[in-house]
């Protein structure tokens, strides 16, 4: 009789429950030091910037790979036309010129704009996984 089935989803549980008891409590230690007065802190102390978090990041990445997109659709139609009307004008080498440039340029759009967004939700997505740790 094979007892592997049954013996592996034991593991995960047991290795979640040590790592759900290895996290760090939220109380604070007890320091004997005073704590300042809220009227003694001048203007100049800003309280400090809480990063995006994880939602925020994917949704960030998101927006960055529509804005390269968008960005790319448009610099292929810009050049689109352009060489279209350098080959009304017969110039037919000046057209293929620009629509390759616009081509191009929207590669490189598109292409900026999808590592932007990817490296985002990568990042988001790491967060919520140390999140959920």
């Amino acid at each position: 009789m094979r007892r592997t089935p049954t013996i592996l989803p034991l593991a995960f549980l047991a290795f979640g429950l040590t790592a759900y008891g290895h996290t760090q409590s939220t109380t604070p230690p007890n320091d004997p030091t005073p704590q300042p007065a809220v009227h003694d802190a001048t203007p100049a102390q800003a309280p400090p910037k809480h990063g995006r978090s994880a939602g925020g990041d994917i949704g960030s990445g998101t927006g960055d790979i529509g804005k390269g997109a968008a960005k790319g659709t448009g610099n292929l139609a810009k050049g689109t036309g352009k060489g279209a009307a350098d080959l009304v004008t017969l110039h037919p080498v000046d057209a293929a010129g620009n629509v390759g440039k616009g081509a191009a340029s929207a590669g490189k759009d598109v292409g900026v704009g999808a590592a932007k967004g990817t490296g985002k939700i990568v990042k988001g997505t790491g967060k919520a996984i140390k999140h959920v740790f």
